[in-house]
């Protein structure tokens, strides 16, 4: 069924899509937040292993109004991205969201103190690939962001030992889980991460993207 309706073309998303996902107590989520412009395969491994590995009740796939750190300028639309998400979101356990759009936050550290103080009976873990560990240092309020919500890191392509060099692995390298005891990882109070090792795809937005303006 399709859940855009008859207004395909605006670029509003739904309203569903601007409330934050369903949650009962008790539940682990896995918290995956992205600007995905485009969304890929390798959004969809990371969201699979992630599920996998933490033993998690859902995972809620968010994309955001736009990333801070990068240019907006071949931004697709909030909407189109939702879509495009939604296609290859398959697992039930993923839940395609967009609800920082309503809050009007930018920045993670606001959205996770969000999520926190409207479910305080959930256990949340926070999932980026690897390939964001390396500059997560300069994400406004990063050593908030370590202190709110456990950490898991799953391995990509080229970035597999930034969880030995990057400022966050060396700063909070006492926090750290081995992987495996990733499966407990949201019993642990954070500051805690963890690096997840496993099969890795190929595919960047980014490389995407310039794929397709050199059409």
């Amino acid at each position: 069924m399709d859940r855009f309706g008859p207004d395909l073309e605006t670029e509003r998303p739904p309203a569903a899509y601007l409330r934050m996902p369903h949650v009962e107590r008790g539940m682990v989520v896995g918290l995956f937040g992205g600007s995905f412009n485009p969304p890929h395969e390798g959004h969809a491994l990371v969201a699979e292993i992630a599920i996998r590995r933490l033993g998690l009740d859902q995972l809620w796939w968010m994309v955001t109004p736009g990333n801070p750190l990068k240019s907006k300028r071949h931004l697709k639309s909030l909407r189109e991205r939702i879509i495009l998400s939604e296609a290859i979101a398959k697992d039930p356990k993923i839940r395609v969201t967009a609800f920082e759009a309503e809050l009007g936050v930018s920045y993670t550290a606001h959205t996770l103190k969000w999520v926190k103080l409207r479910n305080p009976h959930v256990h949340f873990v926070w999932i980026m690939g690897a390939d964001s560990l390396a500059g997560f240092h300069r994400w406004q309020r990063w050593q908030e962001i370590a202190q709110t919500f456990p950490i898991a890191v799953i391995d990509r392509p080229g970035s597999t030992l930034s969880y030995l060099s990057s400022r966050m692995a060396k700063t909070f390298g006492f926090a750290r889980v081995d992987e495996d005891d990733a499966a407990v990882l949201w019993k642990k109070k954070a500051p805690a991460w963890t690096f997840i090792h496993g099969p890795r795809s190929q595919l960047s937005s980014t490389a995407i993207r310039n794929g397709f303006l050199e059409k």
